[in-house]
């Protein structure tokens, strides 16, 4: 959008005067362009799929299903209205993890990467649940397979890496100049320390989260927004 100013004498107009007087001219008014523009400034979001269904399951209980399409634009919006700036979202990257011996786990991937990676500016990152090994006693060095006191397996936990892929994508992707303002839908305190090194560099992270959970990470984002609010209007 262009608007005109028309000025006789703007503030810095002595050297423009001073010439008209060398010249013998009368200082004639005269018009300054500028040009008012809407900023675009690229955005990507990052989903931690679990902290997101789990926290909508412990508010909404588990009848609740939440419309994947609806979910990236209305953080946007909500975004837009923070930074005063018109967002164009490059993509939304979606984080989950899952346990392929768990039959419910095997549907979930079926669909996050058949349907909810074909929708459109969505992409999937599915993660295989790696089992960790059984401690090894410090004295003989065998492993441990079974706890001496209950007799249970020591080989219970896993490792998701859900965390780790969503850092090293913001960085990189960062790194490529390929975003200005993230979105991190997230409650994990996991994420404080690359927020704090974006915040450094001058790029903008906002935290989509349902409080008071992640409370630390959202007060060290450059803003936030409460997806509680969100919850009926994303629902299917």
């Amino acid at each position: 959008m262009k608007n005109c100013a028309r000025l006789d004498e703007p503030p810095d107009a002595d050297p423009h005067v001073r010439w008209c007087e060398r010249g013998r001219l009368a200082a004639a008014p005269y018009s300054i362009f500028y040009k008012r523009e809407f900023l675009v400034t690229t955005t990507r979001i990052f989903i931690d799929f679990w902290n997101f269904q789990l926290s909508v399951i412990q508010l909404m209980g588990k009848s609740y299903r939440a419309d994947w399409l609806k979910i990236s634009p209305w953080m946007v919006a909500q975004a837009q209205t923070l930074t005063g700036c018109l967002l164009d979202c490059l993509e939304t990257r979606v984080y989950l993890s899952y346990n392929p011996r768990v039959a419910e786990d095997r549907r979930l991937k079926d669909w996050a990467l058949n349907t909810l990676d074909k929708f459109p500016g969505v992409r999937v990152i599915a993660t295989e649940r790696k089992l960790k090994y059984a401690p090894y006693c410090p004295v003989c060095h065998n492993q441990v397979q079974n706890c001496p006191h209950c007799g249970k397996s020591m080989v219970g936990t896993v490792e998701k890496g859900v965390d780790t892929a969503i850092v090293t994508d913001m960085f990189s992707l960062a790194w490529e100049n390929s975003w200005d303002v993230a979105i991190l839908l997230s409650s994990d305190r996991d994420f404080i320390p690359a927020v704090e090194m974006f915040n450094r560099k001058g790029l903008r992270v906002i935290n989509a989260h349902f409080p008071p959970a992640g409370a630390e990470l959202a007060r060290l984002c450059w803003a936030s927004i409460d997806l509680r609010a969100a919850l009926k209007d994303v629902s299917r």
